[in-house]
């Protein structure tokens, strides 16, 4: 995605967002068995709670998805800069580094929220 336009990027989110709430029932499926595993398994409520999506979770994790599209691209913005007595231009401008890194601890928004 770094070298895709704003309106690209926003595009792909907000597409993300529809298909994820279009998509919801067979979702809400596949976690009610995994739930229904889990809990088989011993998996304590309190981490049954962190993995249970609901229709109002997905709707919650659609709408991240459309704040971010809503917010400005900070990609190529220059932060600061100026002009050293030699003629030197300097600049610090915003760039994708994508994913650093990210740690799951049973949650299904976790994705969406990176």
């Amino acid at each position: 995605m770094a070298l895709l336009t704003t309106d690209a990027k926003d595009a792909l989110l907000l597409a993300a967002a529809d298909a994820l709430v279009a998509a919801a029932p067979q979702i809400l499926e596949a976690n009610a068995r995994d739930i229904a595993e889990q809990s088989a398994e011993g998996t304590g409520e309190a981490m049954l709670d962190r993995l249970r999506l609901t229709v109002e979770r997905i709707d919650g994790i659609a709408g991240g998805l459309r704040q971010v599209a809503a917010l400005p691209d900070p990609v190529g913005t220059v932060t600061r800069g100026g002009v050293r007595p030699n003629g030197l231009q300097l600049r610090q401008v915003r760039v994708p580094l994508g994913v650093v890194g990210m740690i799951y601890e049973g949650r299904p928004n976790v994705t969406v929220d990176a």
